[in-house]
């Protein structure tokens, strides 16, 4: 493609307050903080923190996309700051991280002074607190106290050695199974598969590695490397964990792509009994519940949350808004089925599109058992309901006809290349944009059109 074309292009994805091309060379506004530089398969990427009179500027971002002919793309989404009357905090950071341990049962893990933009801008103290269902965000009022804001920072969704691949409902096609207080009963023994658990970091005796580092408490280990567990060993659920999420990123690598999530991805699959998992990026870690069927039983909860992980590594803060954050489940979803898809039949009773078939048998009646699926009739904007998880079924079915139009590979590269340019806030149309453009990038015409039309579908496109 001529560098004109791919220029062109590249203006295309997303409309991100994307200023003119330029040269590489031209520097950055000199507000910014680096915060992470990642390699795509068409460019370079890197993000940055806007500062204010040197304080960070909560939810201000900044970065900048250079492709191979040394064309940069700038996505701009500093916040304007207005009525700030200087820096001094009248509440110490002790007063502070006192009062959110008050509220909270905990001590803060970190805090650090921010500047929260508005029709007034407002100079605060940001605390992040470590509790058992994740890590909490507070933001108190420097001057007075006063608690402005607070949330919760995971991206939820509703786990040689042993594994379920993807899970027992799949592999014994029957939908009749339960998880009987995860007793290891007779009709499950023929799911067992014996894998390799490959990528284990040398003179350990433990379930870590190059892509995934296991942190569940008691940690399971082997002198022989030896992890054969069933179902009702608490190690059974960290071998699953860390065999998934090493098979995801090694299947990432052998789409061509060595920077996205490319570390130890911290897991914990014991401590929290809710029926429910989710991933912290504050931590950069994820949680399996051990509630109804054990979250980490089912290579489709992994998938997902690891889906998470993803879009974190690839855009720092990614999901701020509602949104933005049914993508990020839409994603997930999406990851799930099409992780699934490499060994798994697609069948009547066991569909691709059926989300999380073993773990939503505690929750669910119908059959087939689905968490959510990707072939959904929802389009958008009309379906649009403001829950994050019902909004991303919009998504997660434009990328499954994604995939059924371009095969899963040809696919997968688009969807996770087009991601390095999606900003925390970005909305469905802007993302949709995006995903047509690198599709045309990287594997021309048709590709575009055939992805135009699967976001066209789904109403997100016009």
């Amino acid at each position: 493609m001529k560098k004109t074309s791919l220029v062109l292009a590249s203006a295309l994805i997303t409309g991100l307050a994307v200023a003119a091309a330029g040269p590489a060379g031209a520097a950055p506004p000199s507000d910014l903080l680096p915060v992470r530089t990642r390699q795509s398969l068409l460019g370079t990427h890197v993000w940055y923190q806007q500062t204010y009179q040197g304080i960070p500027v909560f939810g201000g971002y900044y970065a900048t996309h250079t492709d191979a002919a040394g064309t940069r793309e700038v996505a701009d989404g500093r916040k304007k700051i207005t009525g700030f009357d200087g820096a001094a905090a009248e509440v110490s950071e002790q007063r502070a991280r006192s009062t959110v341990a008050g509220r909270l049962g905990a001590q803060p893990d970190g805090s650090r002074l921010v500047i929260v933009p508005g029709e007034t801008a407002t100079l605060a103290w940001e605390t992040l607190t470590g509790t058992p269902a994740g890590t909490i965000r507070s933001l108190l009022d420097a001057d007075s106290g006063a608690v402005l804001s607070e949330e919760n920072t995971v991206r939820e969704a509703t786990g040689t050695g042993q594994v379920f691949d993807p899970n027992p409902v799949v592999a014994l096609q029957d939908e009749s199974l339960t998880d009987q207080d995860d007793a290891d009963h007779p009709a499950l023994g023929a799911a067992y598969r014996t894998v390799r658990l490959r990528q284990l970091d040398a003179g350990t005796d433990t379930l870590q590695g190059k892509y995934a580092n296991n942190r569940s408490e008691p940690a399971v280990t082997s002198a022989t490397r030896d992890y054969s567990f069933r179902r009702d060993e608490a190690g059974f659920e960290q071998v699953m964990a860390y065999h998934s999420m090493t098979s995801a990123e090694e299947y990432i690598h052998r789409l061509g792509f060595t920077d996205v999530n490319n570390e130890p991805q911290d897991y914990y699959t014991t401590g929290f009994e809710d029926d429910n998992s989710y991933y912290d990026p504050s931590v950069d870690a994820i949680t399996f519940g051990t509630g109804g069927v054990d979250d980490a039983e089912d290579n489709e909860v992994i998938w997902h949350e690891y889906g998470h992980a993803i879009q974190d590594d690839q855009v720092p803060g990614f999901g701020v808004t509602d949104e933005s954050g049914a993508i990020g489940e839409g994603f997930g979803d999406y990851w799930a089925v099409t992780m699934s898809q490499a060994t798994s039949p697609d069948t009547a009773v066991t569909p691709w599109a059926c989300v999380m078939d073993w773990d939503s048998t505690s929750y669910t009646d119908e059959v087939p058992h689905c968490l959510r699926r990707t072939d959904t009739a929802k389009v958008y904007p009309d379906d649009l309901t403001g829950s994050v998880h019902g909004d991303g079924e919009i998504w997660s079915h434009a990328l499954w006809d994604v995939n059924k139009a371009l095969g899963r590979r040809v696919a997968n590269r688009v969807i996770l290349e087009a991601q390095f340019r999606f900003t925390p806030d970005v909305t469905m149309p802007r993302a949709a944009e995006a995903t047509v453009a690198t599709a045309g990038l990287l594997h021309g015409r048709r590709a575009a059109t055939a992805t135009r039309k699967a976001f066209q579908d789904r109403g997100i496109l016009r």
